[in-house]
């Protein structure tokens, strides 16, 4: 019984990654609406193919859009003065992504992170069907983060 119960583990396991491993292997996969949880502050995220074939990753749903004063947020710490009136809710997060076909994941691009004003390195890929891994870093040191996709 204990082998058939480790059998039918591994079974499932191995039928999870293979099918994120197939989630990679199309550059178009990654087009969808995505639920982050980045330390108890959830939004949503839209991904969406450009004109060029370079995927854009920008916030459309935050779960406190206002600022203690009762106003709509802005994305007050961005590095480009002129993005500092956008409100948060409409902030672009990653710009320019492009997908390898050989290497099966999404980069080339970075990721912006409006809680700190900082945009950094970002390799993309799926890890199960509905989660995608981020990993964000500046000369190979980072973090990853998990976007969960619902649409």
């Amino acid at each position: 019984m204990k082998k058939f119960i480790f059998a039918l583990v591994a079974f499932a396991a191995f039928s999870l990654t293979s099918f994120a491993q197939n989630l990679n292997a199309k550059g178009d996969n990654i087009v969808g609406e995505y639920l982050t949880d980045r330390g108890g502050s959830k939004s949503k995220v839209r991904v969406i193919k450009a004109a060029n074939g370079t995927y854009t990753a920008q916030l459309f749903w935050v779960e406190q859009p206002l600022d203690k004063d009762g106003k709509k947020r802005k994305d007050v710490k961005n590095p480009d003065k002129k993005l500092r009136n956008v409100d948060i809710d409409k902030v672009v997060l990653i710009q320019g992504l492009r997908y390898d076909a050989e290497e099966q994941e999404w980069s080339g691009a970075k990721i912006y992170d409006p809680s700190k004003g900082i945009r950094v390195n970002v390799e993309v890929e799926f890890v199960e069907p509905k989660k995608l891994k981020l990993f964000g870093n500046i000369w190979g040191i980072g973090t990853t983060i998990y976007w969960q996709k619902i649409k």
